[in-house]
């Protein structure tokens, strides 16, 4: 499999994301079914933080021992803890920080307000729809940041001759994303809310796109500190969205939200362990 091969499947293991997406087309009417829908895309949420957190552990992990043993410097390790805690602390709080930019903003719009209304410097109350494809768009983010992640992989396992474990990692890779895109949409569907073609593809593309963009720079260019920042920048943001997907289950049904995490965790699981049966 040559360079250029590894990439366009790199590509097409990110756009799997769109075998998922369509789901948000799909119309609840009953809390109950909006409760378990909004639960299933919170659990595979979960288990994407376990994951990547795992994921994200390991290096720095890695060069603290080398650092330990003499094999590496100490301000390597320092360097790679920093990268872990301030990417982990961009995803969390930067989602949080541009959300209340937006409300500003909008305040602040001649006509954002109404007469007699509050002052323009004051926050205005997202409507229901919006603060759903606000949540849904957020996700794409903190997924599209893990599969640039993904596509580092991908990339250095191609630029190393590992071309069979390349393979491996796009099929694994591809799976996931199939139910990544449903945790796109989940939330959409606990509020009612059916996207547009055009909304499920910008969210495709930002969720799926940064696959091919990682394992093109994977080819080509290799670093721990990258593939470190990139996934703890995931992890903050999607431990952000699950802060704000839970509750609305929570006001819904307690009992079908436990239900559904339970399901979205393990429909996460099992496209792991495919990939890991596989010997990926």
């Amino acid at each position: 499999m040559s360079t250029p091969q590894t990439v366009i499947l790199g590509a097409i293991a990110g756009l799997t994301i769109f075998i998922g997406l369509p789901l948000g087309r799909v119309r609840a009417s009953r809390p109950q079914a909006k409760a378990f829908l909004n639960a299933v895309s919170a659990g595979i949420l979960v288990f994407l933080l376990f994951d990547i957190l795992a994921h994200a552990t390991e290096p720095v992990e890695q060069a603290m021992e080398q650092a330990k043993e003499g094999a590496s410097s100490w301000s390597h390790a320092g360097a790679m803890g920093l990268v872990y805690v301030v990417g982990l602390g961009v995803g969390l709080l930067g989602l949080l920080y541009l959300g209340r930019f937006r409300l500003w903003s909008r305040a602040a719009r001649p006509g954002g307000i109404g007469p007699g209304a509050m002052a323009a410097t004051e926050l205005v109350e997202p409507s229901l729809q919006e603060t759903a494809l606000r949540t849904g768009m957020s996700i794409a983010t903190g997924i599209g940041l893990h599969n640039f992640s993904e596509g580092l992989a991908i990339g250095q396992a191609a630029r190393g001759g590992a071309m069979s474990l390349a393979g491996l990692l796009i099929v694994g890779f591809g799976l996931h994303n199939m139910t990544e895109g449903f945790g796109i949409v989940g939330p959409l569907a606990a509020a009612g809310v059916r996207p547009s073609w055009g909304w499920l593809g910008v969210a495709g593309l930002i969720g799926g796109g940064p696959t091919f963009a990682g394992t093109l720079l994977g080819t080509t260019y290799q670093s721990e500190l990258v593939f470190v920042g990139f996934l703890t920048l995931a992890a903050g943001a999607i431990l952000y969205v699950i802060g704000e997907v839970l509750p609305v289950g929570r006001r819904l049904s307690w009992e079908l939200t436990l239900w559904g995490l339970l399901t979205g965790f393990v429909l996460g699981l099992a496209t792991d362990l495919i990939l890991a049966l596989a010997g990926g």
